[in-house]
């Protein structure tokens, strides 16, 4: 009795191996395009501005600053780091109303920025926490968004009464 399951599962398996061997494409026959050796790669960043003006040095409270959070779209979308002010407007699809990157519109997202975080608590001025790392990669995030950003202001302290 046991040798006639021996051949009945034999002659199930038989054919379902057969069939998944030859009907499904093994690594090693898949085709992957190769890339064009002769075209430079495609980057999501994008490239440096040559058209920028120079700086301005406006100065702009923390509450003037909210003004500018992409919420009104009859005014332009500003983003501080490390106290300039950047005008993001041009990039209203990453920094406007509902973008990914909101969190940093009309205000200094500093610490987030250093932190690679998305979260509204690190969204602040303050990077005075930051690690050794993490200050590089927000110096890296300011280099950036000066080649790329007019800089139309500088975030001031609030006037004492």
């Amino acid at each position: 009795m046991s040798l006639s399951y021996v051949l009945y599962g034999l002659v199930i398996a038989l054919p379902s191996v057969f069939l998944g061997y030859y009907l499904y494409p093994r690594p090693s026959t898949l085709s992957i395009p190769a890339a064009d050796p002769n075209k430079p790669a495609k980057s999501i960043m994008q490239p440096p501005r040559e058209d920028l003006i120079p700086p301005k040095d406006d100065p702009f409270t923390i509450e003037q600053l909210k003004a500018f959070d992409g919420s009104d779209s009859s005014k332009p979308i500003y983003v501080a780091i490390k106290g300039d002010i950047f005008d993001v407007t041009h990039k209203a699809d990453s920094y406007g109303k509902g973008k990914s990157y909101n969190i940093f519109a009309g205000k200094d997202g500093s610490r987030g920025l250093g932190k690679s975080s998305l979260k509204l608590e690190d969204a602040v001025a303050d990077y005075s926490v930051l690690d050794e790392a993490e200050r590089k990669v927000l110096d890296d995030w300011h280099s950036f968004f000066c080649k790329r950003y007019n800089i139309v202001g500088r975030v001031v302290s609030e006037p004492k009464i």
